[in-house]
């Protein structure tokens, strides 16, 4: 089985479960309109934005004119026209949603929490923007000023995902993160941008140890060689960071809209999930209980 079929496969288990909920949803709340029925389902068309981001095609319009169109037409024998499938993909934004929900790692009790920037544009083009003109704002990151949106992760020790939130470029790392941590046990290793007494408490009042390290300016603290260890450990989550943009492909400045910038990031943070290999710390139960006691 390739990892086409694989993807296709959970989509499809996962739409047979949730699309019926969320259509009974929609009559409930008056919301429900009618639709022009689709040659492509909701679960093909989920496969294909996912597999995308797997494919290493630079954009959508190349991958899917000419690769899907030219390649995949046994997998997928009612395809769409290139427009019409711009259409399609906009429609899957709530289902893509619940389903990385779904595809979400569970915690181990060791986790790793950082944000990275989205940037929707140039700097030099921010004036003449409208795409997103009154949603994104300005942000600075350890590489300057940008324009766009944050991504904040929480993941495990073995790369998973944990938790994900987006917001936009102005907002404080430290903000998110209570929102994020409902799910989570154990300890929860950031960098010097989350040190915050009340979030330090928050997070323990949760069952959740916030652990940084300190400023040049702050007192050393006393710390566990376990934590000091993991503290350097943190460089997974730059790791991941790097894979969902390079491989991913989760920014880029070619949104047409609000969806399909959301869209985009959602199947790329799916299609990661997806991914054999991972990012992650190798570190046995024997050696972590050996260190927990220095």
């Amino acid at each position: 089985m390739n990892n086409l079929d694989a993807i296709f496969i959970d989509v499809d288990d996962f739409c047979q479960a949730f699309l019926p909920a969320w259509e009974k949803h929609l009559i409930a709340s008056g919301t429900k309109q009618r639709n022009k029925p689709s040659r492509l389902s909701v679960s093909e068309v989920m496969t294909i934005v996912i597999s995308f981001h797997q494919s290493g095609y630079r954009d959508f319009k190349t991958y899917y004119t000419q690769f899907v169109c030219q390649y995949l037409t046994k997998e997928f024998p009612t395809l769409v026209s290139y427009t019409r499938m711009l259409k399609l993909m906009q429609s899957v934004l709530v289902p893509l949603c619940s389903y990385l929900t779904h595809r979400q790692a569970k915690p181990t009790g060791i986790a790793f929490v950082d944000s990275t920037k989205l940037q929707v544009c140039h700097n030099l083009r921010i004036p003449r923007h409208q795409v997103f003109e009154g949603v994104a704002k300005r942000g600075k990151g350890t590489m300057g000023w940008f324009y766009g949106f944050k991504l904040h992760l929480i993941i495990n020790d073995q790369g998973g995902i944990i938790s994900v939130k987006v917001t936009t470029a102005n907002v404080d790392d430290r903000k998110p993160v209570p929102e994020m941590v409902e799910s989570l046990w154990g300890s929860l290793y950031g960098d010097k941008g989350y040190i915050s007494g009340p979030l330090e408490q928050e997070l323990a009042d949760k069952g959740v140890t916030l652990i940084t390290d300190v400023k040049k300016n702050m007192k050393p603290k006393v710390m566990k060689l376990w934590d000091r260890l993991m503290l350097r450990k943190r460089f997974i989550i730059e790791t991941v960071f790097d894979q969902l943009k390079n491989i991913s492909q989760i920014e880029h400045s070619r949104h047409r809209s609000c969806v399909s910038f959301m869209v985009n990031l959602l199947a790329g943070l799916i299609a990661y999930s997806f991914q054999p290999k991972k990012p992650s710390i190798k570190v046995t139960r024997l050696e972590k209980d050996a260190l927990m006691q220095i």
